[in-house]
């Protein structure tokens, strides 16, 4: 043996960083039937709960490329009238599989989905949103389905469509991780420029305060009540809302109590969130929301329910993770810049992350999510089926 010389241990082969050249593109008709499969999927309504007819048009268009999706049985436990539906790829032997997800359910509707292409922008015709969010994902990543059942693709692929993200991403907590063999996994739900791979998302809490005071007319013998809005109105106003640090926020969503003018309020709720990407941070927040609301009902001496649910947690993903990596690699070679972001929002890649799975958010482009104006283009559509290609791809 020579001198200095040290055996290397064996290790699994790295992610290949593919050229330009020879990157895999969408056609031309690859392209245009993406834009088809988008409208078609946002004229099924499917707000959260009531998944059922775009699980069966996803499902359906997953056999006619030859595959045999499955549904989880889950919907019944998330008060759902679908469950989420997974499809197999089969990659070459010995390959690595990853995973590829978006969700089926949208925000509720204010109005139908009539979509219509305004110089290339898609957006609703009615006053209600257009869906973008999430279905601009599922029909990229059917387009690369069709394309890899076709052709074969270099790694297993796990395609995964989930239910009720939108409520507290009911449909991935539910879906048991034991189903998948995934390595890593990319999500494509984040409402900003192409480009952008979410490397950092925060901790959610949602708190409730169920206050409980005395009524009593207002007129006549208002010394005799006990004000339930008047004790959380108090607790409210010794909070500090919006962006507490540049982790951090917190927002008091709703409130609502009373029974009418002339009665001293008996019943008061109020909803709080606070979200940060520092865990510990946002339980220091959660403590002085939960104090404080403790504090105005005694201060009325009123009674206070309060319910804390954690919805998610922070995590970070480094940069030189696989994910990262693929994905990088991907949008460089469509010559768009990777910017590795934080968020303020939740997604799916929370809940695997969590249970042992790096995923990454991956944005598509739609923009305005879950307002009456939301709208993607059709050339963000077909850049997303390029760059969904273009993962696949690097993540070999």
């Amino acid at each position: 043996m020579r001198r200095g010389f040290r055996p290397r241990r064996a290790r699994r082969p790295t992610l290949h960083r593919l050229t330009v050249a020879t990157a895999p593109r969408a056609s031309r008709a690859e392209k245009e039937r993406v834009v088809r499969d988008f409208v078609r999927l946002c004229e099924i309504e499917s707000p959260s709960g009531r998944e059922r007819a775009v699980a069966d048009a996803v499902a359906d268009e997953l056999r006619q490329i030859g595959l045999q999706p499955t549904e989880d049985g889950t919907g019944a436990e998330i008060e759902s009238d679908a469950g989420n539906v997974l499809a197999r790829v089969p990659g070459p032997a010995g390959s690595r599989t990853i995973l590829l997800c978006a969700h089926l359910d949208t925000v509720p509707l204010a109005g139908p989905v009539e979509v219509m292409d305004d110089d290339g922008v898609l957006s609703n015709r009615h006053e209600a949103i257009l869906g973008a969010d999430n279905k601009a994902a599922v029909a990229t990543i059917l387009g690369a389905a069709r394309r890899f059942a076709a052709d074969g693709p270099p790694v297993g692929l796990e395609l995964l469509f989930t239910t009720r993200e939108e409520t507290g991403l009911a449909g991935a907590k539910a879906f048991d991780r034991g189903a998948l063999t995934a390595e890593f996994g990319f999500v494509f739900d984040h409402a900003s420029p192409i480009g952008d791979l979410i490397v950092s998302a925060p901790t959610h809490y949602q708190v409730e305060g169920r206050f409980r005071g005395q009524a009593a007319h207002a007129g006549i013998r208002p010394e005799e009540g006990r004000n339930a809005i008047a004790a959380a109105a108090s607790a409210v106003a010794a909070l500090e809302f919006g962006r507490l640090d540049d982790q951090t926020t917190a927002n008091v969503g709703r409130i609502e109590g009373g029974s009418a003018l002339n009665v001293v309020a008996e019943s008061c709720n109020v909803e709080i969130e606070v979200r940060s990407l520092d865990h510990d941070r946002a339980g220091e927040v959660l403590s002085r929301v939960v104090d404080s609301l403790t504090a105005g009902a005694s201060d009325a001496e009123c009674d206070v329910e309060l319910i804390v649910q954690e919805h998610f947690h922070a995590y970070r993903i480094p940069r030189s993770a696989p994910a990262v990596i693929a994905a990088s690699a991907a949008l460089e070679g469509l010559r768009i810049e990777p910017r590795c972001i934080p968020t303020g929002g939740g997604s799916d890649a929370h809940v695997f992350q969590a249970r042992g799975l790096p995923c990454l958010n991956v944005a598509n482009g739609t923009e305005r999510n879950h307002q009456p104006d939301e709208r993607v283009t059709v050339a963000a559509l077909e850049t997303m089926l390029d760059v969904t290609l273009g993962i696949v791809a690097h993540s070999t």
